[in-house]
């Protein structure tokens, strides 16, 4: 008697032990997470790039819960006829989340760039690595390697440089109030964030 593809795949799944399937799941979904369901553990010590890099989680925390179960009714909606819509707040913050990454290596950031190609998940997920890569690159980073640290704007043959202070109170400011919008306007749109998120201690309250 011979089986077809699925009555094969299906016998070799149920001679898996159980355990190793439970594993296996488990390593699936753990591998699905995205970064900042809850703010890291704090750093070491209080030093420049550990400082930058809390301020990076703070971020991140903050637009994960503010981007979480976003629906199409939510990504469509903008305050006012000339405003943005949630989706093209997320992709504004998606290229300054890139700007964010780049800085440390001064890595040129390419304008104008075009965002529009990514989905809404798929926003989500770069920004939030974009977000812990970056912070991961400041975490240790003393004053002295700050000097290197570069925002580089590139338009064909053109290109400007700005220091990092240019970054913090510019892109990575801008990214927290951009993400308080969607905050605002996702409620506005009949779809609060989780009420438990608290962005202070970095976590959902039980």
């Amino acid at each position: 008697m011979k089986f077809g593809a699925n009555e094969k795949q299906n016998r070799m799944i149920q001679k898996i032990p159980l355990v190793l399937l439970l594993f296996l799941l488990m390593t699936t979904m753990k591998a699905q997470e995205l970064p900042y369901r809850e703010i890291p553990e704090y750093p070491a010590d209080y030093g420049p790039g550990n400082v930058a890099a809390r301020m990076i989680d703070g971020l991140g925390f903050r637009y994960y819960w503010a981007t979480e179960g976003l629906t199409e009714k939510n990504l469509a909606y903008k305050p006012s006829e000339d405003g943005r819509t949630v989706l093209e707040t997320l992709q504004h913050i998606y290229g300054m989340s890139e700007m964010i990454m780049n800085a440390p290596s001064a890595t040129p950031n390419i304008r104008p760039a075009d965002f529009s190609k990514y989905s809404y998940q798929e926003l989500r997920q770069k920004t939030l690595e974009n977000l812990k890569a970056a912070s991961e690159i400041m975490a240790g980073k003393q004053a002295e390697d700050f000097e290197s640290f570069e925002v580089i704007f590139q338009r064909e043959e053109n290109q400007s440089s700005f220091p990092y202070w240019n970054m913090i109170n510019g892109m990575l400011s801008d990214c927290i109030y951009h993400t308080g919008q969607i905050t605002m306007m996702r409620r506005s749109s009949g779809n609060p964030i989780n009420p438990n998120v608290s962005v202070f201690m970095g976590k959902l309250r039980n």
